[in-house]
């Protein structure tokens, strides 16, 4: 036994010298090279189970379908009427529900161990979050060209043209981007990924639904009315609006970046601070 030790102590000394003179040390990544490696990887997870993509592909279908038809003869007279003022406000509903998303992966990562491996590389440390949501970009990108081309095919014309329709796109997933810090700071404080879902069902139905995104404010009661012009989730509806109809109303556009900010702003140090403490 002593002598097999002596024999392997050698050679392990051998290999660190082989490696040591085999160049310099390769240099430490990047900040931007190691987001978008665990964005990657986050794309990666779809490829091996591609029933992720269920949220972004059927859900979006069932919801445009079904309230343009449930409703649109009701409210507008007709589902080519109501399909105008519906489509941006079902693509904001589509892509802002699967945000939850976002924070059930991160706990489901979490609970498997897989970031406390994360935490121990030599890399920018908030690159395994930020990583996850440009990866949840994608969908989110995914999710809104299908509520789009649905819309088309059923008679939606935005009047804003292509350069409208673009720039409300970025809006949605700047908006969701910032969002998604919420969840993943709630990843970070419930223990499952069953409690995550429910905590992000009972904070996005009243703000997706007590919104302008079904019908106009002004027939709804006071007291609702009262909530649903301070929603943010109205204001990005209306902001969206204006851009695919070619009527940016300057106010509303502004209110919703600043909500981005500062959703960004508070919810991600407090996320890489609850992060970090789970080091």
């Amino acid at each position: 036994m002593t002598a097999e030790t002596q024999q392997s102590t050698p050679k392990a000394s051998t290999i660190i010298d082989v490696l040591a003179a085999a160049g310099p040390r390769p240099p430490r990544p990047s900040s931007l090279s190691t987001s978008l490696s665990f964005g990657w990887r986050a794309l990666l997870k779809i490829k091996h189970v591609p029933e992720q993509l269920f949220d972004v592909t059927a859900f979006p279908i069932m919801f445009t379908l079904l309230f343009t038809y449930l409703f649109g003869g009701a409210l507008a007279g007709s589902t080519q009427a109501y399909i105008q003022f519906l489509l941006p406000g079902i693509l904001v509903q589509t892509v802002v529900m699967i945000t939850m998303y976002t924070g059930v992966t991160m706990n489901k990562d979490i609970e498997k161990g897989v970031f406390d491996r994360f935490r121990s590389l030599p890399i920018w440390r908030p690159s395994p979050l930020v990583g996850a949501l440009l990866g949840d970009v994608v969908r989110y990108t995914l999710a809104s060209a299908i509520v789009l081309i649905l819309g088309l095919i059923l008679g939606f014309r935005p009047q804003g043209g292509l350069l409208g329709v673009v720039a409300s796109i970025a809006l949605l997933l700047v908006f969701s981007f910032c969002l998604s810090w919420i969840w993943t700071m709630i990843a970070m404080i419930v223990r499952t990924e069953a409690a995550v879902m429910g905590v992000s069902m009972f904070i996005l139905f009243p703000l997706t639904f007590a919104s302008n995104i079904f019908v106009d404010p002004n027939t709804m009661p006071g007291w609702l009315r009262a909530f649903v012009d301070v929603n943010p989730v109205s204001f990005l509806v209306t902001s969206l609006r204006g851009l695919m109809q070619g009527d940016v109303d300057t106010g509303q556009l502004g209110v919703t970046l600043v909500l981005c900010a500062v959703m960004l702003a508070v919810f991600g140090p407090i996320t890489m601070r609850l992060y970090n403490r789970k080091s």
